[in-house]
C-alpha cells in the first residue's frame, strides 16, 4: 500500500470521526464539491464532527480560501455517497454561493487549482482527465500517473457539485495538468521563486535566513538594478520545469510568503 501524507497547503485541522479507516485503493479520483455556504474551514470542521450527518471529506477549502484538513488523506473520507469512489478518491468540499449555480470566490477556486497539483504531486499523478460523462470516466481504469475527475451528482440525488464548478472540470483538468507537466524550459533557462528583493544585503541575507527556518532553503542572488545600484534576490529552488516552480511557489504563499516566479540563465 501506497505511503501517503497530508497537504502542506493545510491551515486548520479538526480530524472527524466520520470516516473508514485506511483507504484499500491507491488514490486515481479527485472528487470536489460545493459546500452550499460560505464557510470557514473553523465552521466546517465543527459541522464535520457530527456522526449523525455523518460526511466529511479530506479536505476543505473556505471562503478565505484557507484549506481545512477533516480526514487524513490515508483514509476514506465519507463523502461521495459511494464507498467505490471515496476509497479511491481525495474529496474536497468549497465554500461556494448558497444557491444555483453555488459559484465560488475566485480565491477558492485558486486555492482548489493549487490543492489538486499538490495532491497529484505527492500521489505520483502527472495528468489529470475529464471524461466528460458519468459512464466514461467509472468505466475508465486509470494508468500509472493518472487520475479523474468525479462528480458527487453521479452517486446520489444531489445538486453537489452544482452546475458553476461541474462546468468548469474540463479546465481544472487541463490546468491541473499544465502545472504537473509544465513544459521543460527553454535551453539554458531555469525558473526560481522569489520572496523577496533588498537593496541592502545584510537585510536579504536576513529574511533569507526567516525562509531557511521555515523549511525552505534560500539562496540570494545579486543582480544589478535599472539604476546600475545592486539588488539581492532571496530566491528558492531552481527548476527545469515552470509547474514544479509553481507548485513551490504555492507552498511559500500557504506558509505566508509572498511568492513569484523568475526565469533566469543558468
Amino acid at each position: 500500500m501506497a505511503k501517503y501524507t497530508d497537504s502542506p497547503l493545510v491551515n486548520y485541522t479538526r480530524i472527524s470521526p466520520c470516516n473508514s479507516g485506511t483507504r484499500t485503493h491507491k488514490i486515481d479520483r479527485i472528487t470536489p464539491h460545493c459546500v452550499v455556504g460560505q464557510a470557514s474551514v473553523e465552521g466546517l470542521g465543527e459541522w464535520f464532527q457530527s456522526r449523525i450527518r455523518e460526511t466529511a471529506p479530506n479536505y476543505g477549502i473556505g471562503a478565505d480560501g484557507r484549506v481545512g484538513l477533516y480526514v487524513h488523506e490515508s483514509d476514506r473520507s465519507w463523502c461521495s455517497s459511494s464507498n467505490a469512489n471515496d476509497q479511491r478518491a481525495v474529496t474536497i468540499e468549497c465554500a461556494s454561493d448558497a444557491e444555483s449555480p453555488y459559484a465560488f470566490r475566485r480565491i477558492v477556486y485558486d486555492k482548489l487549482i493549487a490543492l489538486i497539483v499538490d495532491i497529484c504531486q505527492r500521489n505520483g499523478i502527472t495528468r489529470l482527465l475529464w471524461l466528460g460523462s458519468k459512464d466514461k470516466t467509472l468505466s475508465y481504469e486509470p494508468k500509472t500517473g493518472e487520475a479523474v475527475l468525479t462528480a458527487h451528482c453521479w452517486f446520489a440525488n444531489k445538486a453537489c457539485p452544482g452546475p458553476w464548478l461541474l462546468s468548469r472540470y474540463g479546465e481544472i483538468a487541463e490546468t491541473v495538468t499544465k502545472r504537473l507537466q509544465g513544459g521543460a524550459a527553454p535551453s539554458g533557462t531555469l525558473f526560481r521563486v522569489q520572496v523577496g528583493a533588498f537593496g541592502n544585503k545584510a537585510n536579504a541575507d536576513a529574511f533569507a535566513k526567516q525562509v531557511s527556518e521555515k523549511g525552505f532553503p534560500t539562496i540570494v542572488r545579486e543582480e544589478a538594478g535599472p539604476d546600475g545600484k545592486a539588488i539581492y534576490r532571496v530566491q528558492c529552488g531552481a527548476f527545469s520545469v515552470r509547474g514544479n516552480a509553481v507548485a513551490y511557489a504555492d507552498r511559500l504563499k500557504a506558509a505566508g510568503f509572498d511568492a513569484i516566479i523568475k526565469e533566469v540563465r543558468r
